[in-house]
């Protein structure tokens, strides 16, 4: 297994060239559904669509515009493809909702046959002895395991940048970040490596580079997704979820992660608020009647919020007539409080002993205290000061933060109850995606979600105004959230947003190879 400098791709590839009639398919924004239409058909196999998206990786991961959106690429996943083919054909295409989609995970999810190494040097030899819960359930599924994303290191920022894999850089303009902390997978997805990704959202991780990079991103309610298996952050913030293309990709990946595990006992709370599928409530007429309320507070007034703003008001005049009726507010108490709702410096090193000690004897890594004293990471300063924090969930200012997280979940749910909403609408960054010069990545809202458990959905709202680093412009979300266990809802506002709109646009620095099927 190889990661960074050097993705390599190993010599099992070789010889696999892309074979049989495939121009009923376009590789280019594949969906689960058009890949499983071409398995049908029989226009496509496991074995050519897996190639296909190696290829890609190869040809602009460390080449060309030289992204480092992956880290490592799945050296047996030409091998599962193949078992992938023999299974498909002997069970007469009854298989899994996931057969062979290709995805991508962010490399703190754990993998038990590739390194899991939140993007830091010293970790790039450490495999786990099993998958994370979520890994687990998409395999179960069906879905194939193609590499392991760059990330900001262990999910600490928001610029996407390791000392493993380098700064990640965006497609649609490489003078600046993708988002963060899931960078690596939503670059990965923009540019078509993969067709599903997941990511992690302490803060918002997962929306961030969804919003950068013109994508669908989910921050499921606190409870509804286990977290067991992946490097943590924070006990009471972190969340794990989807990062596509589509909608439906997005709605159809959560069917399959959405669940009760032990191993993360919030997830008992989901219990019963499941539905069948996250599918069922898409409809291209899903925002007639709704009272969708602006959040006006979450948009800046300066000049360098103008852009953004411009994005937002040609959003919320859609989605007005799609026939929503659009309540601006303000909600000024929101400014103050969002500001001491932050738990996870409390409680940083106590999830991080725990993850390490359950690597075993044999981990590069073997506690925090490790990993700190190796000063090999990218974000050393946050882990010496994380570490520094002793007993931090019994202090008085990490109970004073969580009694403010009730505050807000009241405060919000008061004000969406008082102006009878079924959902507030807002962009998830005010400014356009830091540039890779930056120090941090500012001005964000994603405390909202955050900083109440509910959950959000972010979406392509369109794009800046072109210039000469972004020809079509730089991305910028918006996001719907709601109160608890509303997924269903959100996903359909966006689906009808997506449906009569078509705003995901692919970009330019990442165009088809001569070998695609389109």
């Amino acid at each position: 297994m190889k990661a960074l400098p050097g993705v390599l791709i190993i010599a099992l590839f070789a010889g696999c060239a892309v074979r049989g009639p495939m121009s009923s398919f376009q590789l280019q924004e594949a969906t689960i559904a058009s890949i499983h239409e071409a398995f049908a058909s029989g226009a496509l196999t496991c074995t050519q669509l897996t190639k296909l998206y190696i290829d890609r990786i190869e040809a602009y991961n460390l080449k060309g515009p030289t992204l480092r959106a992956v880290l490592t690429v799945n050296p047996k996943a030409m091998e599962s493809a193949a078992e992938m083919d023999r299974l498909y054909r002997e069970n007469g295409g009854k298989v899994g909702p996931l057969h062979c989609i290709p995805t991508i995970l962010k490399d703190n999810f754990n993998t038990a046959d590739m390194p899991t190494t939140g993007g830091n040097v010293s970790m790039k030899s450490s495999v786990p002895a099993s998958d994370a819960y979520s890994v687990a359930r998409m395999r179960k599924a069906g879905a194939l395991i193609l590499a392991k994303a760059n990330l900001q290191e262990f999910a600490r920022g928001g610029m996407s940048v390791s000392s493993l894999g380098g700064q990640v850089l965006n497609p649609y303009d490489l003078t600046r970040t993708p988002g963060g902390s899931s960078g690596g997978t939503g670059v990965a997805i923009a540019s078509n490596m993969a067709v599903l990704g997941t990511g992690s959202d302490t803060g918002q991780s997962i929306r961030s580079p969804a919003s950068a990079n013109n994508l669908i991103g989910i921050r499921p309610t606190r409870g509804l997704v286990s977290r067991a298996g992946v490097i943590p952050n924070s006990l009471t913030q972190d969340e794990i979820g989807p990062l596509t293309r589509t909608v439906t990709d997005a709605a159809l990946l959560l069917d399959v992660l959405a669940g009760y595990d032990a191993d993360d006992p919030i997830t008992a709370l989901s219990n019963g608020r499941i539905p069948k599928t996250y599918m069922h409530l898409l409809s291209k007429d899903s925002l007639k009647g709704a009272r969708i309320g602006v959040m006006i507070n979450m948009m800046g007034t300066a000049e360098r919020h103008q852009e953004v703003n411009r994005v937002m008001e040609d959003v919320i005049a859609k989605v007005q007539s799609l026939g929503a009726t659009i309540v601006r507010f303000d909600l000024p108490e929101y400014d103050k409080l969002s500001a001491v709702v932050a738990t996870s410096q409390f409680e940083a090193r106590t999830v991080m002993e725990s993850y390490f000690a359950k690597l075993g004897p044999n981990a590069p890594i073997r506690n925090f205290s490790d990993l700190v004293a190796a000063k090999t990471s990218a974000v050393q300063k946050t882990l010496e000061t994380e570490l520094a924090v002793v007993d931090g969930m019994n202090s008085q200012a990490y109970k004073d933060r969580t009694l403010n997280r009730e505050k807000l979940r009241v405060l919000v749910a008061s004000k969406i109850a008082a102006l009878n909403l079924d959902a507030i609408l807002y962009p998830l960054q005010k400014i356009l995606v830091a540039p890779v010069t930056a120090a941090d990545q500012l001005e964000r809202n994603g405390t909202l979600s955050n900083g109440t458990g509910f959950p959000a959905v972010t979406f392509p709202g369109g794009f800046s105004t072109p210039t000469a680093s972004a020809p079509i412009g730089v991305p910028v979300g918006a996001e719907f959230l709601a109160l608890d266990y509303t997924e269903p809802k959100l996903l359909a506002y966006a689906f009808a947003f997506e449906q009569a709109f078509k705003p995901r646009k692919m970009p330019l620095s990442t165009p088809p190879l001569s070998n695609e099927p389109n």
